[in-house]
């Protein structure tokens, strides 16, 4: 692989950039295993050599690779339920959280704490090689954001089809679009052209 292939980043936290690799403006970003690997590579979660590794293995074990994929696929909808409910100030199902926290009880047994020059971090026992290592962060970062993160802040797109979710940190939590140069510039091309075709009328 030449280089991680580009995403959307927009989301401020890990796991809202994962329930954004799928929306009516982008189509389905991760078709499959090596989709899931050149994502977390994009993301920091694998480096060049580890997305290589989880590759490889994928060739050599495609059913485990499948239901990886298939395992990606629906904590991504369950967390996308879980954040647009957060969003609207509505009960999260009890049917997402319990995917959510499947797969974080999955993820917090292969994690250790070790220590560091200024204290301690947590380190992925067998990440970057067993094919759904790379569902932990992704599973730890929505545990975080759920209990310790600012929900005040948490908001989808206002863009047509998009609803990509991000957390609003401007100044006066205004923020309509995951991106002013996507979904903003969009809206404000077809605000333009209806004024146009209504003067012209």
């Amino acid at each position: 692989m030449a280089g991680p292939p580009k995403y959307d980043l927009v989301g401020g936290r890990l796991c809202l950039d994962f329930c954004n690799t799928t929306s009516e403006r982008t189509g389905e970003r991760l078709q499959d295993y090596g989709d899931l690997v050149g994502w977390s590579w994009r993301t920091g979660i694998l480096n060049a050599e580890e997305a290589t590794r989880l590759l490889r293995t994928a060739g050599r074990t495609p059913t485990e690779a499948l239901r990886v994929h298939e395992r990606a696929l629906a904590l991504r909808l369950a967390l996308y339920r879980i954040f647009a409910a957060v969003a609207e100030s509505a009960a999260a199902r009890g049917a997402d959280l319990e995917v959510l926290n499947a797969e974080l009880a999955g993820a917090m047994s292969r994690s250790q704490l070790v220590p560091t020059d200024s204290g301690f971090t947590w380190l992925w026992a067998d990440g970057g090689r067993a094919l759904d290592s790379l569902l932990w962060p992704v599973a730890r970062s929505a545990a975080d954001l759920l209990t310790e993160g600012r929900l005040d802040a948490l908001r989808r797109c206002a863009g047509r089809g998009c609803g990509f979710l991000f957390l609003d940190t401007s100044r006066n939590r205004t923020r309509r679009w995951c991106d002013m140069r996507i979904c903003g510039n969009r809206a404000k091309a077809r605000r333009h052209h209806a004024r146009t075709r209504a003067g012209a009328a």
